[in-house]
C-alpha cells in the first residue's frame, strides 16, 4: 500500500501543487481601486484629446458660438447671392432693351436707306428729263416698262411743259396701246383694250399704273399718246420692251 501511494506522487499522474501567495483583502481592494483610477483618467484624458482634435474643444458654449458664426456667414452669404441675381437680372433687362433698340435701328437703318435710294432714282430719273431748250407743247419726257407677269405690265410716264411755271395748263388725255405678237402674227390692242387716263396739270405730270393684256401675247413696246381736248395728238412715243 505504502508502495502504490509513493509510486502514485512520483508518477505523471500525480496531483498538481499550487503555490499562492497570500495578501490581506485591503490590500487587493487598493490595487483594484489604483487601476480602476487609472483607467478611467485614461479614458477622459482620451476623450478631451479627441474632442481637441475635433474642434469641440470649448464645450457647449463654444458649440453655440460656432454655430452662430456660421449662420452669420450664411446670412452674408445670401445677401450677397440676391444682389448678384439683382443686378443679373438688371444686366439682362438692359441687354435684351439694347438688342431689341439695335434691332429697330436697323430696320429703320435699311428703311431710310431703301428711301434715299427711292430718292436718288427719282433725282436721276427727273434729271434725265428736263426739258430741252426750244421744246413747243407737250412732251413726253420718259416712259419706263416693267413686266409683272404673263398678263400685265407696270408704266411709268413723265409728261412735261415748257415754260416753267408760265406754262398754260394742259388738259387732255393720255393713251397707251400694247403692241407685240400673238401666235406669229402681228398684234395690237384694239380701242377697247388701249388704257385712258385724263390729264390736266401745270409744268410737269407724272403717271404710272398696270397694263392689262392677254397672256399669249409677246409684248414688243407700247404706245404712247397724248392727245387734247379736241382729240388732236400733241405728242405719240414707242416704248419698247
Amino acid at each position: 500500500m505504502r508502495w502504490r501511494l509513493l509510486r502514485r506522487r512520483l508518477s505523471i499522474s500525480a496531483p498538481r501543487m499550487v503555490v499562492r501567495s497570500h495578501l490581506p483583502w485591503p490590500v487587493r481592494w487598493a490595487a483594484v481601486a489604483i487601476v480602476l483610477g487609472f483607467s478611467g483618467a485614461l479614458a477622459l484624458w482620451a476623450f478631451e484629446v479627441g474632442r481637441g482634435l475635433a474642434g469641440l474643444g470649448g464645450g457647449a458654449q463654444s458649440l453655440a458660438e460656432q454655430l452662430q458664426a456660421t449662420q452669420t456667414q450664411l446670412e452674408v452669404a445670401r445677401q450677397d447671392r440676391d444682389r448678384a441675381q439683382s443686378i443679373a437680372n438688371t444686366a439682362d433687362s438692359l441687354l435684351k432693351t439694347e438688342r431689341a433698340t439695335q434691332a429697330h435701328l436697323i430696320e429703320q437703318v435699311k428703311a431710310l436707306e431703301a428711301e434715299n435710294q427711292a430718292l436718288k432714282d427719282d433725282l436721276g430719273f427727273f434729271e434725265r428729263l428736263l426739258p430741252t431748250a426750244g421744246t413747243a407743247g407737250v412732251a413726253i419726257r420718259a416712259v419706263q416698262l416693267e413686266r409683272l407677269t404673263d398678263g400685265q405690265l407696270r408704266f411709268q410716264v413723265l409728261l412735261m411743259l415748257p415754260g416753267g411755271r408760265a406754262a398754260p395748263e394742259f388738259v387732255g388725255q393720255l393713251r397707251l396701246q400694247v403692241q407685240g405678237t400673238r401666235d406669229g402674227q402681228p398684234w395690237s390692242a384694239e380701242d377697247e383694250q388701249v388704257l385712258t387716263q385724263p390729264l390736266k396739270f401745270r409744268q410737269y405730270r407724272r403717271l404710272e399704273g398696270v397694263l392689262n393684256h392677254p397672256a399669249d401675247v409677246q409684248v414688243r413696246q407700247v404706245l404712247v399718246r397724248v392727245n387734247d381736248q379736241s382729240g388732236v395728238t400733241r405728242a405719240t412715243q414707242n416704248a419698247r420692251l
